[in-house]
């Protein structure tokens, strides 16, 4: 007779803050190595400005067996596809502010595999996010085949005046009661209060273009109501999930703004077009758009490698040569007017985020994050508990605002206590701040 293993409760709602997103990894895989999450199909729900949904493009896939391997190969954009890969995580739901809109809203279902050609991990979507980095392949081309069910939702910021409050005890206080009985919570009597307002646009978009899209979408898209409709579809009350907040889901910034010129990253948008295929693609449309991704991104990272050795007027030449590169000779000159030894690097990575859609960018009020908080406690207010929270500050990079972060923090940190009683709190990020620290110290 097989023994099943027996699912084990944690007597607080433990909550790990870290700084950089990957960190998160290590502490859902102790919760699964605690039995207190499920081997696999696991479902996460993931606030964040981003998807962090991409792939480490050359790891092979079976680093995601060995632990500390994995670990030091992730990055902030690419933490979840390996758990996916490794069977531990069949379910995401990304929630995002209505600024972020890198992958379409909806249900989306894709496979996720080891490329039989490369080893490496790749998957089958064709959503321009996916095809930009050069991640898809056919479901014929992989092996140890995984599926995924991505939901995108959209959140909205409850309407001005709407918004919970904190009193002089620190707890929050309902300005008004709503009623959740839609989702299943008999104790509310009064009727759900949809929250479909609109902020001003993010910088460089447009408000009649927002408008148009808000009309043409349901009207309900992003309010409370239609979280918890698209949330308790995805997740079950039995079930364990992982709730994952970016800190940068209330408050976002795109760090290399201010690295470089409105001009520089217009250049760049040209260098790293991405040229997609048609709505109807056939197979081998596809191929031939990822095979010229690849090639495109692959003479861009060389370039740039060429130009942090020697940026000189041959050089530069040389590489400006190639086709879709002629720009690239004043995109130097402006770098170099500014700075005598520009870091090639760096703006090779600037370019990798202007491909088709740009980071996201919008610094919000006070005011404007109250109103996402307490979107965020509405709906959670009906949802089944998470098994496990995970908090990213993101903050030394800049994606959430450093002056805003630590208010941002206590905020969520005053609403999850809230809702889920006394919680169990690791501050992981000053241990690591600590360490790295004291590294440096030693290395100095």
């Amino acid at each position: 007779m097989s023994c099943v293993p027996v699912k084990r409760l944690y007597k607080q709602l433990p909550v790990w803050i870290v700084e950089d997103h990957h960190d998160v990894v290590k502490h859902i895989y102790r919760a699964i190595a605690s039995r207190h999450l499920p081997l696999k199909d696991l479902r996460m729900v993931h606030l964040d400005s981003h998807p962090d949904l991409l792939i480490p493009v050359n790891m092979c896939a079976d680093t995601v067996f060995e632990k500390d391997k994995l670990f030091s190969e992730l990055s902030i954009e690419n933490w979840i596809m390996p758990m996916v890969y490794a069977g531990h995580v069949s379910g995401v739901a990304w929630l995002h502010p209505y600024w972020a809109q890198q992958i379409r809203e909806g249900q989306h279902a894709m496979t996720v595999g080891r490329d039989a050609s490369t080893t490496t991990i790749r998957v089958t979507s064709t959503d321009p996010y996916f095809l930009s980095d050069g991640l898809y392949v056919c479901e014929d081309q992989l092996e140890n085949s995984k599926p995924l069910r991505l939901n995108v939702v959209r959140v909205n910021p409850v309407k001005p005046g709407q918004q919970t409050e904190t009193n002089t005890e620190g707890r929050l206080t309902k300005r008004r009661r709503t009623d959740c009985s839609e989702a299943g919570e008999a104790s509310c009597s009064q009727p759900l209060a949809a929250s479909t307002d609109a902020l001003p646009p993010a910088e460089g978009s447009s408000m009649k273009g927002l408008r148009e899209e808000e009309e043409e979408e349901d009207e309900d898209e992003g309010s409370t109501s239609y979280i918890v409709e698209r949330l308790s579809e995805f997740l079950r009350d039995t079930e364990p999930f992982v709730l994952d907040i970016d800190l940068d889901f209330f408050s976002c910034k795109n760090p290399f703004k201010e690295l470089y010129t409105q001009e520089e990253f217009s250049i760049l948008k040209e260098l790293y077009n991405f040229r997609g295929p048609s709505p109807s693609a056939e197979q081998e449309e596809l191929d031939e758009c990822v095979d010229r991704r690849i090639r495109q991104l692959e003479d861009l990272e060389a370039a740039f490698a060429d130009l942090l050795e020697d940026d000189g007027e041959e050089t530069v030449t040389r590489w400006a040569s190639s086709p879709g590169m002629a720009s690239l000779v004043q995109l130097v000159s402006s770098l170099k007017t500014r700075n005598h030894c520009p870091d090639y690097e760096m703006v090779h990575q600037a370019g990798l985020t202007c491909d088709s859609v740009e980071l996201p960018h919008h610094i919000s009020s006070d005011e404007e994050i109250d109103r996402l908080i307490s979107a965020v406690q509405l709906f959670l207010k009906v949802l089944p508990s998470p098994t496990l929270v995970t908090v990213s500050r993101s903050s030394l990079d800049e994606y959430c605002p450093l002056e805003q972060v630590d208010s941002v923090q206590s905020r969520v940190l005053v609403v999850l206590e809230g809702l889920y009683g006394d919680l169990d709190l690791h501050r992981d990020y000053e241990t690591s701040s600590t360490e790295t620290q004291d590294g440096q110290t030693q290395a100095s």
